[in-house]
């Protein structure tokens, strides 16, 4: 099954929202610890590599 390609308006989007509820995450924990750390850095990762992966792509 193919995948549509992100636009640079979704990406934003993605971004943003990624942002915000990181935001949310950092802000209404009492303590910063390696549970939200990781986290962060795996939801970055859900996030950011298929983003990375398209932006490739769409340059080739």
């Amino acid at each position: 099954m193919a995948r549509r390609k992100l636009t640079d308006s979704q990406i934003v989007c993605l971004t943003l929202l990624w942002g915000v509820l990181a935001y949310m995450l950092i802000s209404y924990s009492k303590v910063i610890d390696f549970s939200v750390i990781f986290t962060l850095i795996a939801s970055a990762i859900i996030v950011f590599v298929p983003i990375y992966k398209n932006k490739k792509k769409k340059e080739n």
